[in-house]
């Protein structure tokens, strides 16, 4: 379904899905390595086709930073410019954790209200 032609009601709310999983995602995403900004927005545009802007992914990273949930450090290369690099830590990879566990117990939740809706009424 192209998003131009959803209902405002269906984007608005897959907006807020969104936005309400994108703290998740990054941490997914610095579990397996370390990135910089710009690698971890085509990151999770490569493996979630999610769009994010800098103005988005900045201010949650340094969110997720203050949290002690993430370091970054400014690593210069031999070509190019310094960038800073974000990786996670064991507090935010403890938090990663219960994150998943929390939306595996989701999942499956509404995987038994999906059922449960399948299943034909016993009368």
């Amino acid at each position: 379904m192209d998003i131009d032609n959803e209902p405002y009601f269906i984007s608005k709310w897959k907006s807020q899905i969104k936005k309400g999983l994108l703290e998740y995602i990054i941490m997914l995403v610095l579990k397996t390595k370390s990135c910089y900004g710009y690698e971890l927005i085509n990151d999770i545009h490569h493996f979630a086709s999610l769009e994010i802007a800098e103005g988005t992914i900045y201010p949650l990273l340094n969110r997720l930073k203050k949290e002690g949930l993430v370091t970054s450090e400014w690593i210069e290369k031999e070509v190019g410019i310094p960038r800073k690099y974000y990786k996670i830590t064991p507090k935010g990879e403890a938090h990663l954790n219960i994150m998943s566990s929390y939306l595996e117990a989701l999942n499956m939740a509404i995987a038994k209200l999906k059922d449960k809706q399948e299943m034909p009424e016993n009368r």
